[in-house]
C-alpha cells in the first residue's frame, strides 16, 4: 500500500492542535485558510500535504467540523 495517498490524523492534547497530514508528515510551509485553519504546502513541490487546526478545543461544537476543503484548487 502506498504511504503517500494515507491521510494520517493527530491530536495533541497539550498543544490543542489537530493535525491532518497526507501520506508521511513533512516538512511545509502554512497559509492560513480559515480561522486557526492552516493548509500545509510542500515548498519544493506545491503538492497540498495536510491541514493543521489550531485551538481545537475553543470551537464551540463539533458543528464547525469537518472544515471543507477542496485540496484541488489549494493547490
Amino acid at each position: 500500500m502506498e504511504t503517500e495517498h494515507l491521510m494520517q490524523l493527530a491530536y495533541d492534547r497539550e498543544a490543542d492542535v489537530l493535525y491532518l497530514s497526507v501520506g508521511n508528515p513533512r516538512p511545509a510551509i502554512s497559509r492560513e485558510i480559515g480561522d486557526d485553519v492552516l493548509l500545509r504546502i510542500d515548498a519544493e513541490t506545491g503538492q497540498v500535504v495536510g491541514i493543521t487546526v489550531l485551538n481545537l478545543s475553543t470551537r464551540a461544537s463539533l458543528e464547525q467540523l469537518p472544515i471543507a476543503v477542496d485540496l484541488h484548487e489549494m493547490a
